[in-house]
């Protein structure tokens, strides 16, 4: 576990990453990682003298079984509300299921595990909503169709990009691999958008933490042709 910033986790969960955002109010939980490994977080919170129970705020990112794996058993054992985009809730609940066309994708599909579905309790269909106080909802869809970044008003701007982006050594960014997204244009433009935002630190469902300035490797990446 890491404190990128003051009150702000990266907890890995095997090459995932899920994020905890301390509050006045409570532990936000920024996704939840691989199916059957809630139990890091249960650890991550005992380190931090917390317990399940104080977490009040799950916000996801995207459906995918990597984000979403322990969220029906930490929203049981928590009481958490769930907070997801409009256009991934079918795939968090169950009521739809993802079409996975990449043989690789679809055999890691199999290692992994399905995720248990779980209800959400808040349905973003705005972009720019504030969820919960400090925090912004971005809808920065590419990876999938409703992938949610969250921008925390705290330490000059945290954004949690999810999976819209992925961390590199040297403070860059870069893409996620082309396989498991769905639409790569508009994911590009996402990436795009995001960058004409003002942050100082960006955390990553895959990759390290960028701090100090991150938008500019934001920029760099979204206007220098890389994310091309």
């Amino acid at each position: 576990m890491r404190e990128v910033v003051d009150g702000v986790f990266e907890v890995g969960i095997g090459y995932v990453h899920v994020h905890l955002v301390v509050t006045d109010d409570g532990v936000v939980l920024v996704d939840t990682g691989l199916p059957g490994r809630s139990a890091r977080i249960g650890r991550a919170l005992r380190d931090l003298r917390r317990s399940i129970g104080d977490v009040t705020t799950i916000l996801l990112t995207h459906h995918h079984p990597d984000h979403t794996g322990g969220l029906a058993e930490v929203r049981r054992r928590s009481g958490a509300r769930v907070v997801a985009h409009r256009d991934d809730v079918p795939y968090v609940t169950g009521e739809a299921r993802a079409v996975v066309r990449h043989p690789v994708v679809r055999l890691a599909g199999l290692v992994m595990g399905r995720p248990e579905p779980a209800a959400v309790d808040e349905v973003v269909t705005a972009d720019g909503t504030s969820p919960l106080p400090g925090f912004t909802a971005l809808h920065t869809p590419g990876h999938t169709p409703g992938h949610l970044s969250y921008l925390l008003d705290r330490a000059g701007g945290v954004l949690f990009a999810g999976d819209a982006a992925a961390g590199r050594r040297g403070g860059r960014i870069g893409s996620t691999p082309a396989m498991v997204s769905a639409d790569l244009e508009e994911q590009r433009r996402s990436v795009t958008r995001l960058a004409g935002l003002d942050f100082a630190h960006a955390v990553f469902g895959h990759g390290p933490a960028v701090t100090g300035r991150a938008v500019e490797a934001f920029r760099a990446y979204a206007f220098a042709g890389t994310a091309r």
